[in-house]
């Protein structure tokens, strides 16, 4: 049998192989993985040179000479940034849009060849979601968003259906006191979500009046991204938003069966306190001053 760390080498070997990483023409196109990641970067609406570096973790000279020779290519066309001569940014050419067009169409057949391959297709996204959230860990950033914005409504769909699934009695949401859309938009509040590589992962809203006491709504993290800190995050970042906004004392509500947020509350200073609403579907309440 495969100790673990076999395994995981086993699974890389495995990776490199399907994706072509080591093939010096990336998915037959001419040009190494490296400028092909580089294009598609750009091609995906990245455009400052220093923050397409830092997302495709490379250094300063294998950038220099990926963005040279798709100049050379005439893929690319660089120059100063508008507000900053010392930063550059990059457009494709229409040449290169041609290239990311190929490479995005030769992409989508492939994983779909890759898909049809198990015939449980959704444990197999699932199993690679929580892959690239562990790998992508550090590159998961969180945005104040529109409670009514798409990535908001995945997250919320996804939340729901969870509470349906783990409550005895079901969940529909139109019994629950779901806030509207504008108390959670400042100056009143906030929704925070959690996104990694174009994947939302998580979400939380804080609830507001304009009064110095508001509530934690709809916390959420998806199961690819567990046990990773993301719920912590996003509740400090609930609380930061509070602060700034001037609310002195938050509140939630939350039920027995989920157990793992009843537990992130307790160990991050939120005290248990009486019923305050009349929601049917709560039966624990927590507060906490900042």
């Amino acid at each position: 049998m495969l100790d673990p760390v076999s395994r995981v080498r086993r699974f890389n070997r495995a990776v490199t192989s399907a994706v072509g990483a080591l093939d010096t023409s990336f998915l037959g196109r001419g040009r190494p993985l490296g400028a092909a990641r580089v294009l598609n970067a750009i091609g995906h609406g990245r455009s400052d040179v220093s923050g397409i570096r830092d997302y495709l973790g490379l250094d300063s000279g294998l950038m220099s000479r990926l963005l040279r020779s798709l100049e050379d290519e005439g893929l690319i066309e660089t120059t100063a940034h508008k507000d900053d001569a010392r930063r550059r940014t990059i457009r494709l050419t229409p040449a290169g849009r041609r290239e990311f067009n190929a490479y995005e169409a030769i992409s989508n057949r492939q994983a779909e060849d890759f898909l049809a391959h198990h015939p449980q297709r959704e444990a197999l996204l699932a199993a690679m979601d929580m892959i690239a959230s562990v790998l992508r860990h550090d590159g998961t950033a969180l945005h104040d968003t529109d409670p009514r914005s798409d990535e908001a409504r995945y997250c919320l769909s996804a939340y729901y259906a969870e509470l349906a699934r783990r409550f005895k009695q079901g969940f529909d949401v139109k019994l629950s006191r779901d806030p509207d859309a504008k108390d959670m938009v400042r100056p009143l509040g906030t929704f925070i979500v959690a996104m990694s590589d174009g994947l939302p992962l998580g979400c939380v809203g804080l609830k507001g009046s304009g009064a110095e006491q508001a509530e934690i709504k709809r916390l959420w993290v998806a199961p690819a991204a567990r046990g990773l800190g993301l719920g912590r995050r996003l509740m400090d970042a609930a609380e930061r938003a509070a602060r700034e906004l001037g609310i002195a004392v938050l509140r939630l509500d939350t039920n027995s069966a989920l157990a793992e947020a009843g537990q992130l509350y307790r160990n991050s200073g939120w005290t248990e306190i009486q019923r305050f609403n009349d929601d049917p579907y709560p039966d624990l309440f927590f507060e906490k001053r900042l």
